[in-house]
C-alpha cells in the first residue's frame, strides 16, 4: 500500500514514513487514481478525481488483508499456506510485527488522508460546473467513507489517533496520541451525522447515498447496544423494498458474474484493470489461485447440512483434488465485487436488536426471512436467549466469507465461550511495530 501511495508525499497517512532520505526515489512512483495538493483540486473534474481516488483505496484495503482478520480470526476458516503470521490471527496469538496487521493500518490511514483532501478542499472550489448539490455529494460521500474507515479501525484496534487534517508533510500528524476507542466510535457517528443531509436519498449499490448512511448507523448502534436505534435505521432500509430485497436463492447475488443485485445496499466494484486479490487466495490451483484460504471441517459439516446450510451450501466446492474450497470469489479475471453491507444483514441486525429489546415475534420474523432465503425450516426459538443463539449462529454460514464472525464474537462477548479467547487484550490487535517506532506518540495495546 505504502508503494502505491508514494507519488506524493503529502498522501502518506500518519506514520508512515520510514527512512525517508535514505530512499532517493520515493517520489518517482505515479500512483493511479491519484489526488494531489490543493493546487490540484480547483474544479469539478478534479474533485471528481479525487473522490474517485478515495472508492480506488477503499479498493485496496477492503481487498484482502482487511477482510481476512474479519474471517480467519474465526471459526470458519483454515490457512492452507506457509506464512506463519496468517495462522497467527487463527491462534490468537498475534504479534505487533504481522504485514497483514500493518498492511491493513496503513491501507486505512491512506484512505483517511485522501478523505481528508476531499473534505477540507472541495468545499473552497470555485467552479460553476460544481453545482452546490454535487459538492454536496462529494462531501458527503467523504464523510460517509471516514466513518466506515473509524468504524473498521475502532473495532480492530479499539483505541486509534483520530486524524481529520491532510498530511502536507512528512510530519504532520505525527505526534497525535491515540483517542479511547469510544472517543473513534463517536468520531465514526459525528461523520454519519453529517453526510446524511449532503447526500441524496437515492439507491446507489457502488455509492454513498443516505440509504448507506441509515445501514451503516444501523451496524454502528447494534456495535453499540443502543438496540432501538438499530432497529430504527435498519427498517429504513427494510422497508424499501423497491431498492432492497434478498434475493433467491441465495447466490444468486455473487453466482453468474452478479454483481449490484437488489440483496446489495454497498458494495465495492472491481474491474479488468484493478481486480480484486481475493479470488487468488479462494480457488484452488486448477482455477489459477491458491486456496490459501479455505473452509475448515466444521464450517463445511455446517454449510452442508441441508437443515443449517441449505442452499448456502454454493459457498463451497469441492476441487480436483476433492479439497473443499470457497466459491464466493471466483471470477476470471478478478473482478468480483466485494460486498460491504447486504440487506440479509439490515435483516439479522433487527432481528437482534428486537431479541434484545423482547420483542420476540419480530425477531423470529425477521430472522425466518434469512433462514426461508437459505431454503431451510423456520427457526422454533421461543426465549430472547435463544433467539439470541440462533441469530448468532445464523450470522455464522451467512456471511462465512465475509468479515463478521470475528467482530460479532467480540462486540457480543462471546469470544471466550465459543474461541476460547480468554484474555481480554487479545480482543484488539496490536498497533503495528513500525508506527510505534515512527511515531513516539503512539502507545501500544496492552498484553503486546
Amino acid at each position: 500500500m505504502i508503494a502505491y501511495m508514494k507519488a506524493f508525499k503529502f498522501i502518506l497517512p500518519l506514520s508512515l514514513i520510514i527512512g525517508l532520505g535514505s530512499c532517493d526515489s520515493f517520489l518517482d512512483v505515479q500512483p493511479r487514481s491519484s489526488i494531489s495538493d490543493a493546487q490540484t483540486i480547483v474544479d469539478k473534474a478534479s474533485a471528481e478525481t479525487a473522490i474517485n481516488g478515495v472508492y480506488d483505496s477503499f479498493r485496496s484495503y477492503y481487498s484482502v488483508d482487511f477482510q481476512s482478520i474479519g474471517y480467519l480470526s474465526g471459526d470458519n476458516i483454515q490457512w492452507t499456506g506457509s506464512q506463519s503470521q496468517i495462522q497467527e490471527f487463527i491462534n490468537h496469538r498475534v504479534n505487533a510485527e504481522n504485514s497483514t496487521v500493518a498492511s491493513v493500518w496503513s491501507g486505512i490511514y491512506s484512505s483517511l488522508n485522501r478523505i481528508n483532501h476531499v473534505i477540507e478542499k472541495v468545499p473552497a472550489v470555485q467552479d460553476a460546473l460544481l453545482t452546490d448539490a454535487l459538492k454536496n455529494k462529494i462531501v458527503g460521500e467523504a464523510h460517509f467513507l471516514r466513518a466506515l474507515a473509524y468504524f473498521d479501525l475502532a473495532r480492530i484496534w479499539g483505541g486509534v489517533p483520530i486524524v481529520t487534517k491532510p498530511t502536507g508533510s512528512p510530519s504532520d500528524n505525527r505526534g497525535i496520541e491515540r483517542a479511547t476507542q469510544e472517543q473513534v466510535y463517536a468520531q465514526v457517528l459525528a461523520d454519519l451525522n453529517t453526510a446524511e443531509p449532503l447526500l441524496p436519498a437515492t439507491t446507489d449499490r457502488f455509492r454513498a447515498t443516505q440509504k448507506t448512511v441509515w445501514a451503516l448507523k444501523a451496524r454502528y448502534y447494534l456495535y453499540q447496544k443502543d438496540y432501538a436505534k438499530a432497529e430504527e435505521y435498519a427498517t429504513k432500509i427494510i422497508a424499501d423494498a423497491a431498492s432492497y430485497q434478498l434475493v433467491k436463492p441465495y447466490n444468486a447475488f455473487f453466482a453468474n458474474d452478479a454483481r449490484g443485485t437488489t440483496e446489495s445496499v454497498f458494495e465495492i466494484f472491481y474491474s479488468v484493470n484493478e481486480t480484486n486479490g481475493h479470488r487468488g487466495q479462494w480457488q484452488p490451483q486448477e482455477k489459477g489461485g491458491t486456496r490459501q484460504w479455505a473452509p475448515n471441517d466444521a464450517f463445511v459439516a455446517l454449510v452442508n447440512n441441508p437443515e443449517i446450510g441449505g442452499n448456502r451450501s454454493t459457498l463451497v466446492a469441492k476441487d480436483n483434488q476433492g479439497r473443499w474450497y470457497g466459491n464466493m470469489y471466483y471470477r476470471s479475471p478478478a473482478t468480483d465485487p466485494t460486498f460491504v453491507i447486504r440487506i440479509a444483514e439490515l435483516y439479522l441486525i433487527r432481528a437482534e436488536a428486537r431479541a434484545n429489546t423482547n420483542n420476540l415475534t419480530g425477531a423470529l420474523a425477521d430472522l425466518n426471512a434469512i433462514r426461508e432465503r437459505a431454503g431451510i425450516a423456520k427457526s422454533t426459538a421461543a426465549t430472547s436467549e435463544q433467539l439470541l443463539l440462533a441469530i448468532e449462529n445464523e450470522r455464522r454460514v451467512e456471511f462465512a466469507l465475509e468479515p463478521h464472525r470475528w467482530f460479532d464474537l467480540v462486540r457480543t462477548g462471546r469470544a471466550a465461550a465459543v474461541l476460547s479467547v480468554t484474555d481480554a487484550n487479545r480482543l484488539v490487535l496490536p498497533i503495528p511495530a513500525e508506527q510505534l517506532l515512527i511515531d513516539k506518540a503512539l502507545k501500544q495495546n496492552p498484553g503486546y
